[in-house]
């Protein structure tokens, strides 16, 4: 699927000379903020995290760290992982090493998250994740983030419900990984974070833009100001793709109510599946813009009117942005954005793989005779 342009997620941050190698003591003292760059083995991928950790550093040059820390659990194989701390003055400290981690099951997730916990504790975390990724699809048939093999990829159940039963919630979970803005996504992840900024199509392989963007992630979080720098890095990258949608979970349930009323009243004619907006290269497509969706399945005006409503308070304007076309490595081509509302959904999918979709947290609390 991947090609020299495009990946699902790029590593962020690499071992170098600097790094120390003692171990320190556990802190003690509460923070204000946390970040988190948590980066499972992904198995292709390493090559590229050089570039992005030198951006992410050149993006935190000039922020106030006073209050501040930014912890990273790298794997640098399939069984090797270190948790590391990046500091103001450009070193880094190492923390722990790991050997055989578990990337998938709830109990290996709460290992490396309870480190978080006891080493940065804060009264806010932010968190990165850097793999592959499918969006909600299940590890059975394919992935929801992680590796290229089922032993490294992480359901997003799973992931939930390891940080819920830590009683850890993050302000804003950042997926540099393909197809991740999906509202199954999203509101399976409602519980554990108050934003997801992601992409709900395929990345290019540069990823985020983090020397631009470094600096609002950290701190008083400025997601226009992510979405327009995304933007403007895209408008101008030697292949000029990118869409970016940042969702405010705490908005979805709200959602819940209205999609019901549409779901119950209104079924797409199968002839209208090819005119929604596709955002993948999938054949049928999994990924559809959820707004077009909406709009070509629900024919009330003023039902149509509250949904829109809601989703401008889920993912206002000013957060979400998209170049004019995105590229799919799976047709190796670029295709056009008609409309875009910074958010997928798969109901309407007949691809094999989406069939598991009725499963979905998001599925069953919309179509409540599934329930």
């Amino acid at each position: 699927m991947k090609k020299d342009l495009l990946l699902c997620l790029i590593p962020l941050l690499w071992f170098s000379s600097c790094m120390k190698e003692e171990s320190i003591p556990l802190a003690e003292e509460v923070t204000e903020q946390t970040v988190f760059v948590y980066m499972p083995w992904a198995t292709d991928l390493l090559s590229d995290s050089k570039n992005n950790l030198s951006d992410l550093e050149k993006g935190l040059q000039n922020v106030e760290w006073d209050g501040k820390r930014v912890l990273v659990f790298l794997a640098t194989s399939g069984s090797e992982a270190s948790m590391f701390e990046l500091k103001s003055d450009g070193s880094r400290q190492t923390l722990k090493n790991y050997s055989h981690p578990s990337y998938t099951t709830r109990e290996g997730l709460m290992e490396i998250f309870a480190d978080l916990q006891s080493m940065a504790p804060a009264l806010r975390y932010g968190l990165i994740i850097g793999c592959h990724g499918l969006g909600w699809i299940p590890v059975a048939s394919s992935r929801y983030f992680g590796g290229i093999t089922p032993a490294y990829q992480t359901d997003i159940t799973t992931f939930s419900d390891a940080l819920e039963s830590l009683g850890l919630k993050m302000e804003y979970i950042l997926f540099d990984d393909c197809y991740m803005s999906t509202i199954e996504v999203a509101y399976e992840l409602r519980h554990i974070t108050d934003y997801l900024i992601a992409s709900p199509t395929e990345i290019m392989r540069y990823g985020f833009p983090y020397a631009a963007i470094g600096r609002y992630l950290i701190g008083t979080v400025n997601y226009p100001a992510i979405c327009r720098e995304f933007l403007s890095f895209y408008e101008h990258y030697s292949t000029p793709c990118g869409t970016i949608g940042i969702a405010d979970c705490r908005q979805l349930d709200a959602l819940i109510p209205i999609m019901q009323e549409i779901n119950k009243r209104y079924t797409l004619p199968g002839e209208l599946l090819g005119a929604l907006q596709r955002l993948d290269g999938y054949n049928p497509p999994i990924f559809f813009d959820l707004a077009d969706y909406v709009a070509h399945l629900c024919d009330d005006p003023l039902l149509l009117a509250d949904f829109q409503r809601q989703i401008d308070r889920i993912i206002p304007a000013d957060c979400r942005a998209h170049t004019a076309t995105y590229y799919t490595g799976l047709l190796a081509k670029e295709l056009p954005i008609e409309t875009f509302s910074g958010i997928t959904i798969s109901d309407p999918s007949i691809n094999p793989r989406a069939a598991s979709v009725t499963t979905t947290a998001w599925y069953r609390a919309t179509h409540p005779s599934t329930r």
